[in-house]
Order: structure tokens, then sequence, then C-alpha cells
């Protein structure tokens, strides 16, 4: 009987089964013409328009990341050169010289390993053998794959030969280091950079082969293949026959990660959303689960970084699902509201250091767990440079160009020179210079800082709302006007000048219907405060 691609089966007299030719998915679906090469649409329109119009160079030079269709390429084109229809860019692959090439038994295509067959010798024997005809084809190609293996003296041995060859010679190099190719040999040929595949065509790709080889595939787990493959077909080939030999005919993303160790979805969400509660407790259930089902800690840590990082593209407005991994509507909505981009980039670092540091470590699974624990009051960290907005804001709220020294002096407290005044909003003036952000200091914020500065921020909103100045305050500065102009002082009254955009004094009755001066914080402000009344500010 035939298992359709996995190769013909037979029952002996002895009774039992065994099984012939098998194939492995790579070498089964292995590209007999250029129509079949996927993702590599700039690389096929030219071949084809050079064979349609005759224009046939004497060496190529294939590059590109392993297993994108180099190889390949170079067989269709070795076909079709020879083909007896040809050189024609459709090979019919049902004459003789077709089928021997497909075989591998044509004399006249030579396929070398550049890796060893790195020596000046072996480029003598081919110098030797060029002087021969082809033995029944058009053509005599030489397929050279990892050329950039060949020693230096073997790359000079081939200069001549490459640059004048017989008129029946083609010589095809491929290779995953262009780098490493001197620049003589590259410009002797023609040169054709392969590309890496789309993850969604390897998918694709993956779902026709199900369908050819009768096997029932969850679109999820071929999702995960394609990306696993990270744009390789082949690798995608080859671990695909990996999952169909334990999956029993039905291909499923829990069988994938149950077989595989791997973390799911469902199971990031969970430790994400335990995160954002605030629940260590749960958190850490979560990681002993995953550790007891046999996920390695290090897998662990490079699927909870994927996860916040979608999670950050989300934020930026991606919905690709081959960049989040999943379809945005499976991540968790709790999660991405209780989380900034700030606090998102700041778990991600954690995570990244975290695993750069894992190899040194001689317990990594405390390692993970503190960094867990660190996770779980994320929603309360601050950055530096948020706070500081976030004083300059409250500065605009009550009206005191000078109010930063007054509320503890951002370098008393977050370790940064204190904002100036704000400027006049009634006077034009020239555009302002962009002012270059100080780095995030280092500080870290004690009881008694915090609560200082939440106490004097409160007496002034309080003198604010009642139109007096603070007792234990100095007075604001004085305006300073244009040259010409009088320069002028705070009334007894505590009305400012307009000009200045704000006011001590002023109708109680309009600051209750919301007027303008009455202080009007933004959100940002507010969550910095409530941090300050409730808890203590902590660097992570």
């Amino acid at each position: 009987m035939v298992n359709p691609g996995y190769g013909v089966f037979f029952v002996s007299d002895s009774g039992y089964t065994q099984n012939m030719a098998y194939e492995v998915t790579a070498t089964r679906r292995r590209p007999k013409i250029f129509d079949e090469l996927a993702g590599q649409d700039f690389v096929v329109a030219t071949l084809k328009n050079s064979l349609e119009q005759g224009h046939i160079a004497h060496a190529y030079l294939f590059s590109g990341p392993r297993g994108c269709g180099k190889t390949s390429a170079a067989r269709i084109l070795a076909r079709s050169l020879n083909c007896e229809g040809g050189p024609t860019a459709t090979p019919c692959g049902v004459c003789p010289t077709c089928q021997e090439i497909s075989r591998g038994a044509s004399l006249d295509i030579i396929e070398i390993d550049g890796a060893s067959n790195t020596g000046v010798n072996d480029v003598r024997q081919i110098k030797d053998e060029v002087l021969f005809p082809p033995h029944s084809g058009r053509y005599k190609v030489y397929i050279i794959d990892e050329v950039h293996m060949l020693s230096n003296s073997a790359f000079n041995a081939l200069l001549k030969t490459i640059e004048e060859p017989p008129p029946y010679i083609v010589f095809i190099f491929a290779t995953t280091e262009l780098h490493k190719v001197p620049a003589t040999i590259k410009s002797r040929c023609q040169q054709f950079a392969f590309r890496l595949i789309p993850i969604e065509m390897i998918a694709s790709i993956l779902k026709a082969t199900c369908r050819e080889t009768h096997i029932q595939a969850e679109d999820e787990a071929l999702f995960w293949i394609a990306k696993e493959s990270t744009g390789s077909l082949r690798d995608a080939y080859t671990l695909f026959d990996q999952v169909v030999a334990f999956s029993d005919g039905y291909i499923r993303s829990a069988l994938i990660r149950e077989k595989l160790g791997l973390v799911g979805l469902d199971t990031l969400n969970a430790l994400a959303e335990a995160c954002v509660e605030n629940d260590s407790t749960q958190a850490f259930t979560v990681i002993d689960d995953m550790i007891q089902a046999g996920v390695a800690i290090e897998q662990f840590i490079t699927d909870l970084a994927g996860y916040y990082h979608s999670l950050l593209l989300i934020k930026a407005g991606i919905t690709r699902e081959s960049l989040l991994d999943y379809s945005p509507d499976r991540f968790s909505p709790k999660v991405l509201e209780g989380l900034n981009k700030l606090q998102l980039e700041h778990a991600l670092e954690l995570l990244l250091t975290l695993y750069r540091d894992i190899r040194y470590s001689i317990a990594p699974r405390f390692e993970l767990e503190t960094v867990v624990s660190k996770l779980c009051w994320l929603g309360q960290w601050i950055s530096p440079l948020e706070l500081r907005a976030a004083i300059v804001e409250a500065q605009a709220a009550l009206g005191f160009p000078g109010a930063s020294g007054i509320l503890g002096g951002s370098s008393a407290v977050t370790g940064m020179e204190a904002p100036g005044a704000l400027p006049d909003a009634s006077i034009p003036s020239s555009p302002p210079v962009q002012e270059k952000l100080p780095q995030e200091p280092s500080r870290r914020f004690s009881s008694s800082q915090a609560a200082s500065l939440t106490e004097n921020f409160d007496r002034l909103m309080a003198a604010k709302a009642s139109g007096t100045p603070p007792q234990d305050f100095a007075k604001p500065p004085a305006p300073v006007y244009n040259a010409g102009e009088p320069s002028g002082s705070i009334p007894e009254t505590g009305i400012q000048d307009p000009r200045i955009g704000g006011s001590i004094a002023g109708d109680s009755a309009a600051r209750q219907r919301g007027s303008p001066d009455s202080p009007q914080l933004a959100p940002q402000v507010e969550r910095v405060l409530q941090v300050f009344r409730g808890t203590v500010v902590r660097e992570m």
C-alpha cells in the first residue's frame, strides 16, 4: 500500500510491514521549476527573462540565508540550460536530460561541496576538467556550494577560469556568507540575493503539504512551525517532519507544547495578569507548574520576553500576526490596560537582562522568580523621566514658576536639575530650544522624601484653592518683562500679572465652576501623587 508522501510500504510473506524509499519532506518537495521557488520573486523573474532572451552568463553567485532555495535554484537553472527543449525558462522534466539531472546522475552537472574541497589542488582539477566539452548536454555546469569556504589560494586559482571560461561552461556559486567571498570573485559573477521567506507564506506551504499527505493540522500549530523556522523553508520542513512523528496524523498546538516543552499564550496571559494584579502567589504558582511540566527556564524567559515585546508592539499600533506571533485579540486586555509603554519597555529590559545573566547564575530559578516578583509591582513603577514631566505639569497647575524648588527640588529628590519658569504664553517668543533630557538616575526614594514631597505639594494645592500665598514659602519671583517695559511685582492681594499665566487669589465660586484658574492636573500627575501618598517610589 502507499502512504502519500511517506514512502512505499509492502507486506512480506512473513507478515510484517517495511518502509521503502522514504523521503523527508524537504527532499520530496524540492522545487523542480522556477515558479515553485517560494519568496524569491526577483531572482525568478530575472533568471527566467535571461533564459528567454538567451542572455546566459558564465558565472552566477547566489547568496542568502540557509534553506531559502539557493541550491534548488542552481539545479533548476542547470536543468533549464540542458533541457532538450532549451535553454528554456520552463524545463519539461520528462526528457532524459531532465530526469538524469533530477536523479543526480548527469555527468554534465557537477556539484562540489566548497567546505570539503577548499584547497588549490581541487580548483586545479576543475581547471583541467573544463577543457573537455559536456558529455551529452548543452552546457557543463559546476555548482559549488558554500563557496566562501575556499581558501584564498583556491580563489586566486579560480579567477582566470571564471573570467574567460569555454563557452559551454557555467559556474554557479552558492554561499550563506557573502562577505567572505573576495571582491575579485564577485565582480566576475552575476549576483542574486535570496531573501528569508515570509512566515505567512511558509504556513500556507505547510498547509498545502498537510493536504497532500492527508494530515490534519491546526492553523496555530502550523503558524508556530513557520515562526520557529525563522524564514527557512528547509528548517520548516524538518520541524514539520519531527512534529508529524509524534502527532499521530493530527498536529495540535497543545500537543506540540507538551512534547517540546513550550509555553502557550494562555499561560503567559495568566502570568502577566497575576503580575498586573500584584498577585505574586499566583505568579509563582504558574512558574512552578511550567517548570514541573518540563519547560526549560531559558525557554520560559524567551517566551515571556516575546510576550511583553508583542504587547509593546500592540501599544505602538502593530497588528500583524507575523510580528506578534498571535492574533492581537488573543492577548489579555487586562494586561494591555494595566501597563503603559514605559512600563512594558522596562519589563522587557528586565527579561533581556535576565536572559544574559542566567548563564552565570548558581540558581536560575531564583533569578527568574526575582524578576517576576519585580514584574508584580511593575504597575507602581514610575520612570524618573515620567516623574520629572509630572512635576513640570504640577508647576503649571499651581501657577508657581519656581514651584519645582518648593516641591522638594528635582535635584534633591529625583537627582535632576529643576526646570525653569514656564514661558509667558501671552508674549510671542522665539521657538524653544529642544531640551536634552537627562538620563534616568539610579537614586531611590526614601519614605521621608516621598512624604515630604507629598506634604509640600498638598500645602501648595491648599494655598492655590484658598487664594492665599503659602505661609512658609517665599513669594514667587517677580515677572521679567521685555526691555523697555516696567517691571512689576506681585501685589499684596496675591494677584499676578495676567501675562504670567497664573493667579493665587480669585473668585472661589468661579473655581467651583471649574474656571481655568482652578488647578487641573493631568492623569499622569494624579498617578504620581497617588504613588507618593500610598507607597514608596522604588527603582527596579
